[in-house]
């Protein structure tokens, strides 16, 4: 297990990096810039905040998450990788499958000339994710910090048959108020209404909330915007490699069922992931290299 000490002898030099135990054998990164500060864990790669100078939080973090090794991150930016959901045959297997539980290493953090941080990570495969995925592959991870933050998960297949991928950066925004938010950028796209029964449906114009919402947008164009009156801002959302969007909320019953999901928590996040997911998976090719990145960038309304 990576412990700080060695991560501070090997990054000595990058004074732009702090490290941190959130909890006993739970280690965070603290990133800061001239532009922005993020905070990411080393279990799951997982970014668990980020603040553009000036500005709210834009990345949501519940305030009862639990940081415990092997278990997920309620908020911030969990890696749903290689698969989404349910995995297709193995019931007993992790949703969304291990990536977001299993520890990762920091393979190099950069500050850029124009004063953006750059950090690559990979995952450390462990007996149980092998078991899990036994396709010869390599995944990175890259997280750049500045005005925005760009994400970009590269996976190649390193066999010699090809296998199915599915993926998604399952996002929590920090939004005011769920009931005065609406999504741009989706009218006209087919979804899974999982709420539903996996009703396939049409949008029809913005995406708004009342309730509970848990939806798979299929062949989604790459760019879409929460719009949030109550923070008087507009989250742009733009993305590479990726066929579908996903937008989830619990609403108050789902989310006071949930132990880390804190009192009405629901009001003030929204889950819009960038994703290849359901008719949307990836088919990956020996020798191919599939990358999928997703950027935010925060605009202000008024």
């Amino acid at each position: 297990m990576t412990t700080i000490d060695e991560l501070k002898r090997r990054f000595t030099s990058a004074d732009f990096l702090s490290f941190v135990e959130k909890a006993p054998g739970f280690i965070a990164i603290e990133v800061k810039t001239a532009f922005s500060t993020a905070t990411i864990a080393l279990q799951g790669a997982h970014v668990t905040s980020w603040q553009p100078k000036g500005q709210k939080p834009v990345i949501w973090l519940s305030k009862a998450a639990k940081f415990a090794p092997g278990k997920s991150i309620r908020g911030g930016v969990p890696i749903c990788w290689p698969w989404f959901g349910p995995h297709a045959s193995e019931a007993g297997y992790p949703g969304h499958g291990f990536a977001r539980t299993i520890p990762w290493k920091l393979l190099e953090a950069q500050k850029l000339p124009d004063g953006r941080a750059r950090l690559l990570f990979e995952p450390a495969m462990n007996d149980a994710a092998r078991a899990q995925w036994p396709h010869a592959s390599t995944m990175r991870y890259g997280v750049m910090i500045g005005q925005e933050l760009v994400l970009a998960l590269a996976t190649k297949n390193t066999g010699s048959v090809p296998f199915q991928l599915g993926q998604a950066l399952h996002t929590y925004f920090q939004i005011g108020d769920i009931g005065q938010t609406s999504i741009a950028g989706l009218d006209g796209c087919t979804y899974i209404d999982k709420v539903a029964k996996a009703t396939r449906k049409k949008q029809k114009g913005a995406v708004t909330f009342n309730g509970e919402m848990d939806r798979v947008y299929l062949g989604t164009a790459g760019c879409c915007g929460i719009i949030d009156p109550a923070l008087k801002r507009t989250i742009l959302i733009t993305s590479t490699g990726s066929r579908s969007t996903v937008v989830w909320n619990p609403g108050a019953e789902k989310a006071a069922k949930m132990g880390d999901f804190g009192r009405q928590g629901e009001n003030n996040m929204v889950c819009v992931e960038t994703a290849n997911a359901a008719d949307d998976v990836i088919t990956l090719a020996p020798g191919e290299t599939h990358r999928m990145t997703a950027q935010y960038r925060v605009l202000r309304n008024g």
